[in-house]
């Protein structure tokens, strides 16, 4: 979800409940995404490529820590005061045990808007760095965007409080509705596309058209991936391909096996496969050095790239 959502939506569930501290709840909602500020750690040491957006900071044990650490900084006066100036409002919060709980409130209501996005989150770090995720949401809703920003105005500005109000529930009803719209559509994408032939899995993903998903079907047994966008609006498919999950060239599947064995303990690689859904691999032989191609049968241009790494 967007900047501006993670605000809001904690901000106004505690105007709803008419809690005074509903400030130090929106500013928890945004805390986790100031982890921006320490992905130079995962680019330098790449091992730790959980330093980086969307990592460490989002899982419930780190949530805690970064909200609490972003919420004692920002209560601080000199910290307090210069953005008070800058955005000429007064955005006071006290460091207490009660604004801290109140902050991480926040911080898990990111947590949640974020599990609903493509890709996810490593929820249970560091237990474990799988990343858990509902698939409903494309990484951003444009349409989210324009209304979180429009209810911003609004509130900054101070308008008279009815609109304020009417413009907060307008964009809850927005958010839950689009998020409503979205699981119903996945459904249907993938009542329409059933199993069939050797394939045993299916999975479907958001794309940034609520009635477009991207459909994926596994066939565990020959290694193989079937890949195609569909419309539930007029039942097509299209851009469909077949994937293998492992292509050698120029040499044995053993020794290329081999190879591939031997890259698994490369940082580069396990950062490639953190961020991966299928990883794939295109191995070719030149009689001295294997060139291992990796590369995700779900191209969505985020983070991900194809990786290229030579093995002796």
């Amino acid at each position: 979800m967007d900047f501006f959502t993670h605000f809001l939506v904690p901000y106004i569930i505690l105007f709803a409940l008419k809690n005074r501290n509903k400030l130090a709840g929106g500013l928890g909602g945004i805390s986790l995404d100031f982890d921006t500020f320490i992905s130079w750690i995962g680019i330098l040491i790449p091992s730790l490529f959980v330093f980086s957006h969307r990592g460490i900071t989002h899982s419930f044990i780190f949530a805690l820590v970064t909200s609490t650490l972003f919420l004692y900084l920002i209560s601080r006066k000199q910290i307090n005061g210069f953005i008070s100036k800058v955005i000429r409002r007064d955005i006071t919060v006290k460091f207490t045990l009660t604004t801290i709980g109140i902050a991480y409130f926040g911080a898990l209501i990111h947590l949640l808007l974020d599990f609903l996005t493509s890709r996810g989150i490593p929820l249970f770090y560091p237990f474990t760095i799988q990343r858990f995720s509902a698939e409903i949401y494309y990484y951003i809703d444009i349409t989210t965007v324009v209304i979180a920003l429009i209810v911003l105005t609004i509130i900054y500005f101070r308008l008279d409080s009815k609109y304020r109000t009417t413009a907060m529930a307008i964009f809850m009803i927005v958010l839950i509705s689009f998020g409503g719209i979205r699981a119903y559509e996945k459904m249907n994408a993938l009542e329409d596309n059933p199993l069939s032939g050797n394939f045993t899995y299916i999975s479907a993903y958001p794309t940034m058209d609520m009635f477009t998903w991207t459909i994926v079907k596994s066939d565990s047994k020959n290694g193989t991936y079937l890949t195609f966008k569909y419309s539930t609006l007029d039942k097509q498919k299209y851009d469909e391909k077949t994937v293998q999950s492992l292509t050698v060239t120029g040499g044995t599947l053993q020794s290329a096996q081999n190879a591939i064995n031997k890259a698994d303990s490369l940082p580069e690689v396990q950062n490639f496969k953190y961020d991966a859904y299928y990883p794939c691999i295109n191995a070719s032989f030149n009689g001295k050095v294997w060139k291992l191609t990796y590369f995700d049968v779900i191209d969505t241009a985020y983070r991900n790239r194809n990786l290229e790494v030579f093995v002796q």
